[in-house]
């Protein structure tokens, strides 16, 4: 099941190489996503030509800060995990520094708000006005979805009860 004989490692002592592969396709932080979607999207998505950049910087994704080469590259982008799962991830409100003052103490708990994400509209559809929304989901509690019985006869109706039997 094992290897027959030891492979060898050809490597050796390249912690200074690993280094710079590391940081080399890292991608911009959530919050600092999070600040582009509150201002500047509309500006991102409709960037001017830029002959260094991939499919020369016309499309951008801005939920995974990720340039494509063309329209349908970044379409099918859209349709992957690793989009779906940023999106998943910038539901929550990102981490801010009035959030650790609480955790150390220095204020009340506030539960982090989750919002309504969606995918960034096409080219076409920012030409013609649509912009990226980011609204707040509401949270709704179990108490204030019950509601009251009309009556008890119909309750009577819906609900069949076992009959005790007597020994």
């Amino acid at each position: 099941m094992g290897m027959v004989t030891k492979r060898k490692k050809m490597h050796y002592g390249d912690t200074h190489l690993q280094r710079r592969w590391r940081v080399r396709n890292r991608r911009r932080d959530l919050d600092q996503i999070d600040d582009d979607l509150r201002t500047r999207s509309g500006e991102l998505i409709n960037q001017n030509v830029d002959l260094e950049k991939p499919g020369f910087a016309q499309f951008y994704c801005v939920h995974c800060a990720k340039y494509f080469i063309d329209d349908t590259a970044m379409q099918a982008h859209f349709r992957t995990k690793v989009h779906k799962r940023r999106l998943k991830a910038l539901e929550i409100e990102p981490y801010s520094i009035e959030e650790s003052e609480r955790a150390a103490g220095r204020g009340s708990f506030q539960q982090a708000k989750k919002r309504g994400m969606e995918t960034q509209p096409t080219k076409a559809e920012v030409i013609a006005g649509k912009r990226i929304k980011v609204e707040e989901k509401v949270e709704t509690t179990a108490a204030a979805v019950s509601t009251p019985v009309a009556s008890s006869s119909s309750t009577r109706a819906t609900r069949n009860r076992p009959q005790k039997m007597e020994t």
